[in-house]
């Protein structure tokens, strides 16, 4: 028998991307800048629990991207623990924070050809629409902590646009998880 790649670790000719909505934030101070919100809660809950549905799954990144907001990298943080992935090893990309189809596209297309799973985690309606974007499918509105796991065929992130990918699932922390 050929020995088959673990799960999450495909052929140079397919990429897949995770793209992860940061958990819920609080709002428990008025005046605290956007970019410093810190996660509620749920949203302590809901990371760990989505890293933990990653890892039963055998879904490990080769690279874990994330935009700067303290929201965004508590959310990487937490999910790459449940994961074990280093996390000295996120890389934080200020074009990421708020940013729109255009900019997390430039931000795709600079992620390494040699990686193929790569998670990046970002904020809404960017991530919703660039879901859209690759896909051609509708997806609406990805939710807090949200995850949608897009496949493109090719070696190159540098293919990234309009249509070339499907989206393979959605998943979020108030669906039932099955593995």
């Amino acid at each position: 028998d050929a020995a088959q790649p673990p799960v999450g670790h495909l052929s140079k000719t397919m990429k897949t991307l995770y793209l992860i909505r940061h958990a819920k934030s609080s709002w428990e101070i008025p005046r605290l800048a956007d970019f410093d919100r810190p996660l509620n809660d749920r949203g302590n809950q809901d990371a760990p629990e989505m890293g933990k549905r990653f890892a039963a799954k055998g879904i490990h990144p080769d690279l874990l991207v994330s935009s700067p907001a303290l929201r965004a990298g508590e959310t990487a943080r937490k999910i790459a623990v449940a994961i074990g992935y280093p996390e000295n090893e996120i890389e934080f990309r200020p074009g990421i924070y708020l940013a729109g189809i255009p900019e997390l596209l430039e931000e795709i297309i600079r992620l390494p050809s040699e990686t193929a799973v790569v998670f990046l985690i970002g904020h809404n309606p960017g991530l919703t629409d660039l879901t859209e974007y690759l896909t051609g499918t509708w997806v609406g509105n990805i939710p807090t902590c949200g995850t949608a796991c897009i496949r493109m065929d090719g070696e190159s992130w540098g293919l990234a646009g309009r249509g070339v990918g499907t989206l393979q699932y959605l998943d979020y922390p108030k669906k039932p998880f099955k593995s």
